[in-house]
């Protein structure tokens, strides 16, 4: 036999059992009132928190608001159990699949399934921009580490997540600046006398769910003992200016279908330029060039695109 949690999960009796007998060590009729909650029949239901539904017309910053509501109603994951396994290097898809099924069970989380959690709940926020930002702190001989996402909406910087801290979580996105954000966090960090170590910037993340892209984690590593002051702030700018340039110019790993297409296509590219063409006259005589032939066009027929 085995009992459930709140999401359905089954858990293994001799735990429970372990755990009341733990209770009654410390309470002691621990054991009798837990049986007694274990035979109740008429507990009522634990409420299961409803996934924010949002109409156009809502501003950005407000649907943030209700993303982190969700998001903090889960509750933080205390038991030490981790119920959802996130592998960082699996592509967006699965990690938006796994993001789904947390909805599903809205069991409590932590720091990086929150990160995950948030990703999902955007995706359809397209003038939003999300990126990874994680947390090295230090206090009392032992080394921390932490995750929150971070967003920016008209220039404006802010931050989604949970924590068992309040101010090292949510920030709404009121920061003109990435450093001052990022400040604000350290500030958060001093006050808990922590010390922080090492920053860790990730890239943009798509807003494709279906993307076979992997989520860059840690585009920038940033050492504070390694930095004066100046230089932190100069590299938390750089990276804010390299999201933006990324961002501008639309680039980014190219997915599957677009490297194949690209590889198609450029044969046929190089013989119509007119100007590609007389670039390779200079560099060789045109009586050296080789005719085309049909061994040139790549057989489309063996194409096939795995995901």
């Amino acid at each position: 036999p085995f009992f459930v949690n709140r999401g359905g999960l089954p858990v293994d009796e001799p735990t429970w059992e372990r755990m009341w007998r733990h209770v009654g060590r410390i309470h002691p009729e621990g054991e009798r009132v837990a049986q007694r909650i274990r035979g109740a029949a008429d507990l009522p239901k634990i409420p299961i928190p409803s996934v924010p539904v949002f109409q156009p017309s809502i501003p950005i910053p407000e649907r943030l608001e209700a993303v982190q509501r969700y998001i903090r109603e889960l509750q933080y994951n205390h038991t030490g159990t981790q119920f959802f396994e996130i592998k960082k290097s699996r592509p967006l898809t699965g990690l938006m699949d796994l993001a789904k099924e947390m909805t599903k069970e809205a069991l409590p989380i932590k720091c990086l399934e929150a990160v995950i959690l948030g990703i999902y709940l955007t995706n359809n926020m397209t003038t939003l921009d999300r990126f990874p930002i994680s947390f090295k702190t230090h206090f009392s001989g032992n080394y921390f580490r932490h995750i929150v996402l971070g967003v920016n909406f008209g220039g404006r910087y802010g931050a989604l997540g949970i924590s068992r801290r309040e101010e090292l979580m949510y920030k709404a996105p009121v920061f003109r600046t990435l450093s001052e954000l990022i400040f604000d966090f350290e500030e958060a960090y001093r006050r808990c006398w922590h010390t922080l170590k090492k920053v860790k910037l990730g890239h943009c993340v798509s807003h494709d769910p279906h993307s076979v892209e992997q989520i860059e984690w840690k585009r920038s590593v940033l050492d504070l003992d390694k930095l004066t002051r100046e230089d932190f702030r100069k590299e938390l700018e750089r990276h804010a200016r390299d999201m933006r340039l990324k961002i501008g110019k639309g680039t980014g790993p190219p997915s599957p279908t677009k490297d194949r297409k690209k590889d198609v296509s450029s044969p046929q590219r190089g013989q119509a330029s007119p100007h590609r063409r007389n670039s390779r006259g200079d560099r060789r005589p045109s009586g050296e060039k080789k005719p085309a032939d049909s061994k040139a066009m790549p057989d489309l027929n063996g194409y096939q695109i795995r995901v």
